[in-house]
């Protein structure tokens, strides 16, 4: 059985939504254990109200941070000093960090340069240069729990992906890098190759499977081989 990363979940309370805590989690559980969860912010303030129950339901420890200067985000610090207490005491191999502050950007970089897999969960307002960062990085608002009626997550269409020229490039990029002589890709081989370059995830756009995405774009040929998994091919050729 393969093993399981041991991750390290610290969420900046004061830019991050309760409401798409369960999806974080659900999420971080193709990935490993979280064994480590960790709210921080000034919990005597009203504005962390929704995230009260939360804490007891999924197990999170909170952690008090006082308003100490105005204007002043001691969040940020703490956040800061207990990911390296962590990194450097703990048998982690991940960070999971959820926050739409771009801040985190240079500790993002610094647990990454010591080997550490980092997923970003934040907003769709997220900086893109925090964004870009992350090993990974999703955006909540497709993580809310909605009601029946309603749907959080924008499932993108045919026209509506081929229109993301970063997303087709990156596809076609990924795919002609790891192909054969004729053109084709494993693409499992693909996602990993996208995984490895950059902090892409399908359920941006909608999608759980990377498959399902590729599919509905309609830029590659599929091909099923038997004992080799699902092969694509740019239409282009």
């Amino acid at each position: 059985m393969e093993n399981k990363k041991n991750i390290a979940l610290l969420i900046d309370c004061d830019n991050a939504s309760a409401k798409s805590i369960d999806g974080v989690l659900n999420e971080l559980a193709k990935y490993g254990v979280t064994n480590i969860r960790r709210a921080y912010g000034n919990w005597k303030s009203s504005r962390l109200k929704s995230w009260e129950e939360q804490l007891h339901l999924q197990a999170i420890m909170p952690v008090q941070q006082f308003d100490y200067t105005k204007g002043k985000n001691a969040t940020d610090g703490a956040i800061i000093i207990d990911a390296m207490d962590i990194l450097y005491s703990k048998d982690v191999d991940g960070f999971a960090l959820m926050t739409s502050d771009s801040d985190f950007t240079p500790l993002v970089m610094r647990l990454l340069s010591n080997g550490c897999t980092v997923y970003g969960f934040g907003e769709k307002k997220t900086p893109e240069p925090f964004v870009n960062a992350c090993s990974l990085f999703i955006y909540t608002e497709n993580l809310e729990e909605s009601k029946p009626t309603e749907s959080v997550a924008k499932v993108y269409k045919k026209e509506q992906l081929r229109a993301d020229t970063k997303l087709v490039n990156l596809l076609r990029t990924s795919v002609e890098q790891i192909s054969d002589d004729e053109g084709w890709a494993n693409l499992a081989t693909v996602g990993q190759y996208i995984s490895n370059n950059s902090s892409f995830s399908p359920i941006n756009y909608g999608y759980k499977k990377l498959s399902d995405l590729v599919r509905v774009s309609d830029l590659f040929h599929f091909n099923k081989l038997e004992n080799k998994g699902l092969y694509i091919k740019d239409k282009r050729d």
